[in-house]
């Protein structure tokens, strides 16, 4: 049935739309721009079935809620299988309702910067799922490289000495990183003997005393790559530049690619060291609440001290990261499910918040002939001619009332970095604050500054983002830019969705609960891959062979 084959078309389809552009001449920009639109619009149908049967257990699932997929009809642990649960298809669904404001955005004219931006923006989105997909380790570190090629080329993606100083910086940390990923992977392999991530969980609890000691070091150098990828401190001194410099659109998906290195940090740390985790339960929880707050503190001091909307944006993705693996921290030391399913629903409102402040940060600088003025210092190194640049402006409308709406949709950005409500900051702060108050097996000193980071972090947003408001709208003396419908309804899109998530706070929250009681319930991850039955194994299958 082409149902069974639903998990791997996120995949599949950028992939293949990715590859196919690249036979395109760069020139045809029209054409290759209504190929990704359709590829990512065919991945959110896609995430959004999928959601639904992570949800109720549709007909490809193989354990409640979650659903397998053994490439190749090879079985677990030997082959490559791709694993849907609740989270993998929550992030499945946020990466496309990211990516596709992101891509209309560029169709405005960023995309002209340089060659082939289509394609990398494809392959990104394959690097994106396939690490939300994945069920093996080793997978997990061939679609890290994949979509850090890919970003790689998108964020030198134009010109300017900033922009490719940081871009060689974050290649350099990017590729140190992944060469610390190698050698986890390879410490891991020795003592284990597998990297399927089912497999290991169920190894975990019964291995010697005397291996143990090898694979946590495994595993922490593993962290590290991990950390450096989510923007944790020390290790994130790269990002807030990097962020910065890229353009636009780019700067929106870079919002979720430091939750890509969260993302593999929750997983591998429910699966390995939760509670069927024996001796290695609870292993390296304080260091992962440390290391949350100290992100969040960098954060905020950076938000504080940033002239700059861009700057200020990357500092909030910082902040989103470090509330999150705080509260992964907290949930490894046995802080319960409530909290976590509150970090949960506070990521994806972060994510599409600073998605949407990324976008905002060119329109509200913009003092001259915008884009067309910026593809003019471009136009030599790429081939551009100025029948190209002229075209730009009539991509979109120009709409009215420019500074009221951009005004807006920035207000409504504070009001969800900034916790306030009724966006989701607000409600994820309070489903994550409530349980941490009451919860009396976590260490107070940690649970209380925790919450108080928290609130503070959301007070250096309002101060931060409101002196960025008032020198903007305010004490602003240049001519009103002209901004274009496809610039503006790319960002109002990602508002909307931000005010669904807030109105329907109620069922997201029922989602995110079941998301985090699965994490802890490891059983069904465990277990599930090896009940997984191959094609040729199947009576159905044998049945219509015969046939």
């Amino acid at each position: 049935m082409i149902s069974e084959h639903l998990i791997i078309a996120p995949i599949l389809i950028p992939f293949v739309v990715g590859a196919l552009m690249l036979l395109y001449d760069d020139r045809q920009r029209q054409a290759k721009f209504w190929l990704s639109l359709v590829s990512v619009a065919a991945q959110l149908l896609i995430a959004v079935e999928l959601v639904v049967r992570a949800k109720t257990g549709g007909d490809i699932s193989d354990a409640e809620g979650i659903s397998f997929y053994l490439l190749g009809d090879w079985a677990a642990p030997f082959g490559i299988v791709l694993v849907l649960d609740r989270l993998a298809a929550m992030m499945l669904v946020l990466t496309a309702l990211l990516a596709i404001p992101s891509l209309v955005y560029s169709g405005a004219g960023w995309a002209r910067q340089g060659p082939h931006y289509y394609s990398l923006f494809q392959f990104l989105l394959v690097g994106l799922n396939g690490a939300f997909l994945t069920g093996d380790i080793f997978n997990l570190f061939v679609f890290f490289e994949i979509l850090l090629a890919a970003s790689y080329g998108l964020l030198l993606h134009g010109s300017g000495q900033l922009r490719v100083r940081a871009g060689l910086h974050y290649i350099a940390i990017n590729l140190a990183a992944s060469l610390l990923f190698l050698i986890g992977v390879a410490l891991i392999y020795g003592v284990t003997g597998t990297l399927n991530m089912a497999h290991l969980a169920n190894l975990i609890s019964a291995m010697p005393g005397e291996d143990r000691p090898l694979l946590h070091a495994g595993v922490a150098i593993l962290a590290i790559a991990f950390l450096v990828k989510a923007g944790s401190w020390p290790l994130n001194f790269w990002l807030p530049t990097a962020y910065m410099a890229a353009a636009a659109p780019v700067g929106a998906m870079f919002a979720i690619m430091t939750k890509v290195g969260v993302y593999a940090i929750l997983r591998l740390a429910m699966l390995l060291f939760g509670e069927t985790g024996g001796a290695s339960a609870g292993f390296g929880a304080g260091v992962l609440i440390l290391l949350g707050m100290a992100t969040i503190l960098f954060g905020l001091l950076g938000i504080l001290a940033s002239q700059s909307l861009g700057r200020m944006a990357a500092h909030s993705v910082l902040v989103s990261s470090g509330t999150v693996l705080g509260i992964t921290g907290f949930a490894l030391a046995g802080g319960g499910q409530a909290m976590l399913a509150g970090a949960l629903y506070y990521m994806v409102g972060s994510v599409l918040a600073t998605g949407a402040l990324f976008l905002l940060i060119e329109p509200m600088n913009r003092e001259d002939g915008g884009i067309a003025a910026m593809l003019a210092l471009t136009a030599d190194a790429y081939g551009i001619d100025d029948s190209e640049i002229d075209e730009v402006p009539d991509v979109g409308l120009a709409i009215p009332g420019t500074m009221t709406v951009l005004g807006i949709c920035f207000a409504l950005c504070v009001l969800m970095l900034a916790g306030l409500p009724p966006l989701p900051g607000f409600i994820g702060k309070i489903a994550m604050i409530q349980p941490l108050i009451e919860q009396s097996a976590l260490p107070a000193g940690f649970a209380w500054s925790f919450v108080a980071l928290l609130i503070l972090s959301g007070f250096a947003t309002l101060i931060g983002m409101a002196r960025i408001g008032i020198q903007t709208f305010w004490a602003n003396d240049v001519p009103l830019p002209r901004v274009l419908a496809f610039e503006i309804a790319p960002i109002i899109a990602l508002l909307v969705v931000l005010s669904l998530i807030s109105f329907k706070a109620e069922a997201m929250l029922r989602y995110t609960i079941g998301t985090a009681h699965a994490l802890h319930d490891t059983a069904a991850y465990a277990y599930g891959v090896f009940a997984t039955p191959r094609a040729a194994d199947r009576p159905d299958d044998e049945g219509e062979a015969q046939e």
